[in-house]
């Protein structure tokens, strides 16, 4: 699992580069729990490369990484994932490493950030691979730039990147309705890829929770067949919460089509050789798992939490709804 985890985070960084378990930290400044409005205003094109934005004269000894799916990122607050790497492509996220960022409007003015926000360390994988999680608002859309600055044993490192905000993005966000799912129930070894699934994920359908006026918790994760690495983890580490918060309902989508073989076991159903996502999965706007979202008793998503989160950021989420 580190490796994989380490993989993505190397795929990330090259890609971000040819463009130009749990955590007892308090939960990110003006947490929103998801990105954005469903539109924005666009700046002009960045035509040209601005001053100081250019690639490096010599290689850093420290490489940002943006985590968040591509076209998540859009106008209003956002859920911004980041984290680090050395120059062999290992991650070096720590609890003792503090990490800031600085963003700027490209097109308006590279040399003014826009505002500067602080980062809070998150462990993606326990003791091992950690990453930042920090609020940022992004007033419209287009090219941006991120002014990294991170200090360990007072060494301080400073590297910059761009990326783009997208003016919208098809996954459902804090502030709007979710969307009543048909999802499945019953015999979670019929319908779960988890080894030892806990019965409560599987008892109501979403559609269910919303007609009931439940609040509940909608976690879109595979245990078996997750592509990120944190799938199986991600539901490990919402279990024990279902206890704590016995008036939330708590369920399990598996994000992909699944179908029993001849031994009864379950598989991914593949077109083109690709997983197949559910209707559920499409409904909810999402290419990319894990997921986490978290709705109120009106059936209006509170919380979105993509990839990795901390102790404290589910907790403030729950809690706002129970």
């Amino acid at each position: 699992m580190q490796a994989r985890f380490a993989a993505v985070l190397l795929s990330l960084a090259l890609a971000t580069a040819a463009c130009s378990g749990a955590s007892s930290s308090p939960a990110p400044s003006g947490f929103p729990g998801a990105s954005g409005s469903t539109a924005c205003a666009k700046a002009p094109a960045v035509t040209t490369q601005p001053q100081g934005w250019g690639v490096p004269s010599t290689q850093p000894a420290v490489i940002p990484v943006l985590i968040n799916p591509a076209g998540e990122l859009t106008c209003g607050a956002n859920r911004l994932l980041f984290s680090f790497l050395d120059t062999r492509n290992t991650p070096i996220g720590s609890p003792d490493r503090k990490a800031s960022v600085a963003l700027y409007n490209l097109a308006r003015d590279p040399a003014k950030p826009v505002l500067s926000v602080d980062g809070t360390f998150v462990w993606a994988i326990a003791g091992s691979v950690g990453i930042y999680v920090a609020t940022a608002s992004f007033p419209e859309a287009g090219t941006w730039g991120a002014e990294f600055s991170t200090t360990l044993a007072g060494k301080t490192e400073t590297v910059r990147l761009s990326f783009d905000v997208s003016a919208s993005t098809g996954v459902v966000r804090a502030g709007q309705k979710a969307p009543a799912s048909r999802t499945l129930t019953g015999d979670p070894v019929k319908i779960s890829t988890d080894s030892k699934p806990d019965v409560r994920l599987y008892k109501t359908s979403i559609d269910q929770a919303i007609a009931r006026k439940e609040p509940f918790l909608v976690a879109f994760a595979t245990p078996k067949f997750c592509t990120s690495g944190q799938c199986g983890p991600t539901l490990e580490r919402v279990k024990p919460y279902i206890d704590t918060y016995p008036t939330v309902t708590f369920i399990n989508v598996e994000p992909y089509e699944l179908k029993a073989d001849g031994g009864g076991q379950l598989q991914p159903v593949l077109t083109g050789g690709q997983l197949t996502p559910t209707k559920a999965t499409t409904e909810w706007g999402l290419l990319s798992e894990p997921w986490i979202f978290v709705v109120n008793k009106d059936g209006i998503v509170t919380a979105s939490l993509a990839l990795i989160f901390g102790d404290a950021e589910l907790t403030a989420a729950l809690d706002a709804v129970k």
